[in-house]
């Protein structure tokens, strides 16, 4: 089958496409003939060698953790699900390979009818990402919470799903996205100089809570938020460590609070599998308000499998509003 990968570390024109084995279901787990994957910026820090010493990384590396398409092969001791329901879902982050024509779920919902395959496609990552931040700052009804590059793949699902907690949200992005984060429920403001005074005039009494998605401006954040505790970041940012502020690249340990918080949230009813526990909790929450239609997922742009490596190329320009999406 098709999958795209790199061999080294290098620019976007490293990756490729290349023939390799097909992956097949194994206990607890399902497989799924892709009809779209997504690409996130994380993946390109990946290759890139931004993440060594972070991400474990053996040449060749397939890309991509999150995709969406029809059940193919069902794992033993999976339930609730058959060949040739349409999901959306996540690869072992260990194995990715979600950029091809077939992919291993190790944790995975119901596609929603209201998401096209593209949609769907780019749903997981951001999702699970989104969640696990918003946990880790605790933030719920009554909170402020100030989202940095609410515009990407994950800043669009954040800002939708703090809202559908309840919380009031400011989002920066370039002027010309200030439409699109308005129509998902956030206040706008841009990136740069000033940006502690503007966030102070949207929001007198502070924000609770910081959720970097764009990186470069720690030091503003933090004196924003007031507490390095309040601030949490997925890029690798080079300050963070000195500033103290939490870098979040996976899930946490394992425990029962993804459980639990699912429960809470009132998604048991959705039928989601399965061997990793850790993800259920942000996809089992993007399917419910899926359903309900609080939850979309913007498409900056969606290339043919073929064409990975000029998505990557535009992922690294931070200038697509909304999740880049690879289709076979």
């Amino acid at each position: 089958m098709r999958a795209v990968q790199f061999c080294e570390y290098g620019p976007a024109g490293v990756v490729h496409v290349a023939e390799v084995e097909e992956p097949h279901a194994g206990p607890g787990t399902i497989r799924v003939a892709v009809r779209a994957s997504g690409l996130s910026v994380g993946e390109t820090h990946i290759r890139s060698g931004k993440l060594r010493g972070v991400v474990p990384v053996t040449f060749p590396f397939l890309t991509g953790f999150d995709a969406a398409g029809v059940v193919d092969e069902v794992g033993e001791g999976v339930t609730g699900v058959s060949e040739g329901d349409e999901v959306f879902g996540m690869t072992a982050a260990a194995v990715r390979g979600a950029n091809a024509d077939h992919a291993v779920l190790t944790a995975w919902a119901p596609k929603p009818a209201a998401w096209s395959w593209e949609e769907a496609g780019g749903a997981a990552g951001a999702a699970e990402t989104a969640t696990r931040v918003l946990d880790r700052l605790a933030v719920g009804a009554g909170h402020t919470v100030l989202v940095q590059g609410a515009s990407g793949g994950v800043g669009t699902v954040a800002v939708q799903l703090a809202v559908a907690r309840g919380a009031t949200v400011i989002g920066t992005a370039r002027e010309r996205s200030h439409g699109l984060l308005r129509s998902l429920g956030a206040e706008p403001t841009t990136y740069g100089p000033g940006l502690a005074e503007r966030v102070r005039a949207l929001a007198p009494a502070g924000v609770d809570a910081v959720f970097d998605c764009a990186g470069g401006s720690l030091p503003d954040l933090v004196a924003i938020a007031g507490d390095p505790a309040r601030v949490v970041t997925i890029t690798p940012d080079p300050t963070a460590a000195a500033l103290g502020v939490h870098l979040s690249h996976g899930a946490p340990a394992a425990d029962q609070t993804a459980a639990k918080a699912a429960k809470a949230a009132k998604v048991e009813e959705v039928a989601i599998g399965a061997a990793d526990p850790l993800a259920v909790h942000g996809l089992g929450i993007a399917a419910e308000l899926a359903a309900r239609g609080r939850l979309r997922v913007p498409v900056a742009a969606a290339f043919p499998l073929t064409e990975a490596a000029s998505a990557h190329e535009l992922s690294e320009r931070h200038h697509a509003p909304g999740k880049i999406v690879l289709v076979n």
